[in-house]
């Protein structure tokens, strides 16, 4: 985005802290990014990715990928999941012609294409709702849609009300606050060592809460970014109100939220 390139030189976030509650391999880009924008930046994991274990449910499914007219996939992890077990079973996934990918959005896609696999659909909104009504050629067709453990069943009800026939499989395991990062939140929040917390997943809000236990009411003082809707709705569930909620729903769009609800503190402050 054109602003974020222009204020990239001047450093608008100096003296924020903001925690990031991804996993730490997937947010080294967002946390450069937002030290070169002048925040401190405090890394918490709230949730962690497992692979499933080797020749179960999600191998046999790789293995048989040709049987099938689409693949669906609603994140990059399960994108590179997809990609990294093709490569240790020695599969070519870019061999079946009548096999079509679809991505949720272009983190995605990203991971599909480097591996020169070709994306046939992206939805409008990067949504699983949206994958959902605008999915084409659908009814009769065989759909593998591989995602974590802990996703919602709306996807698979939608598509197969349209006629479509669903496989679901678990190509990696959301662990939902790993036990390790709960004495690091608690003393970062007791300190008041943050003051902005990015969320983007539903899962990253669950984690913190259940890491926070009974101090959760600490997330009432610092202001919440989502990277999305369905993100927002779980805080909502919370009982929170999200600070900002990002339009485009990428890290750029995340980016563009924090920056904007800044400057309205900003703002508020100086009059």
């Amino acid at each position: 985005m054109n602003r974020i390139r222009a204020i990239n030189r001047r450093r608008p976030l100096a003296g924020r802290s903001i925690l990031v509650t991804r996993p730490r391999a997937q947010s080294r880009s967002l946390c450069d990014r937002l030290r070169a924008l002048g925040a401190r930046v405090v890394v918490i994991p709230t949730i962690e990715i497992v692979p499933p274990p080797p020749g179960g449910a999600f191998d046999r499914a790789v293995r048989r990928v040709t049987q099938y007219d689409w693949v669906i996939l609603t994140s990059a992890n399960g994108a590179r999941a997809c990609v990294s077990r093709a490569a240790a079973l020695g599969l070519d996934l870019r061999s079946p012609r009548h096999l079509r990918w679809a991505a949720v959005g272009p983190a995605t896609a990203a991971v599909l294409r480097r591996a020169r696999i070709h994306v046939a659909m992206i939805p409008s909104r990067f949504l699983t709702e949206a994958i959902a009504r605008e999915l084409p050629d659908v009814k009769g067709r065989r759909i593998l849609l591989a995602r974590t453990d802990v996703a919602s069943p709306a996807l698979v009800d939608a598509l197969r009300a349209r006629g479509a026939k669903v496989d679901v499989v678990a190509a990696y395991r959301t662990v939902i606050g790993p036990r390790g990062a709960g004495p690091r939140v608690k003393r970062v929040f007791s300190s008041g060592g943050v003051d902005v917390v990015i969320f983007t997943s539903p899962s990253t809000v669950r984690g913190l809460l259940r890491l926070l236990g009974a101090g959760r009411a600490a997330l009432k003082q610092v202001t919440t970014v989502c990277i999305g809707p369905v993100t927002a709705a779980a805080v909502k569930d919370a009982g929170l109100r999200p600070g900002a909620v990002a339009r485009e729903y990428t890290i750029d769009g995340l980016i563009e939220a924090l920056l904007e609800v800044s400057e309205r503190g900003k703002n508020r402050s100086a009059r």
